[in-house]
């Protein structure tokens, strides 16, 4: 019974700050899908644009080069294959780009002191 009393009294803490608690996990999830939206949204239109019929037109050799979307769906881009080759920093720069973007977002919030209504003075 002893081990529940600290609980019971963050329990309690919480209880009191719920509404606080509701506005914070609704702008972290607000914040979330902005990011998940911005970093898919480059590879949504890049597989949108290869995808269309103007691009079914192939480089000279579809082995060594790999054709690129550009504005004028009229051209032809073709750029050497062994430059679209993954790299290590595939893994590191998007989880560090959103922790970037998560981080500015949370001290843009604390900065406009947005919960500042829900504080008592």
């Amino acid at each position: 019974m002893q081990l529940l009393h600290p609980f019971s009294s963050i329990l309690a803490h919480l209880s009191t700050r719920w509404p606080l608690l509701i506005y914070a996990t609704t702008w972290t999830m607000l914040l979330t899908l902005t990011v998940a939206l911005a970093s898919f949204w480059p590879e949504v239109s890049f597989v949108s644009a290869i995808s269309s019929s103007s691009f079914s037109r192939a480089c000279v050799d579809p082995d060594l080069f790999i054709r690129v979307p550009i504005d004028l769906p009229a051209e032809i881009l073709c750029l050497p294959a062994h430059r679209f080759a993954k790299s290590n920093l595939d893994l590191i720069v998007p989880p560090v780009f959103a922790a970037v973007v998560v981080a500015a977002s949370a001290f843009l919030v604390r900065a406009l002191a947005l919960w500042e209504d829900d504080m008592p003075h």
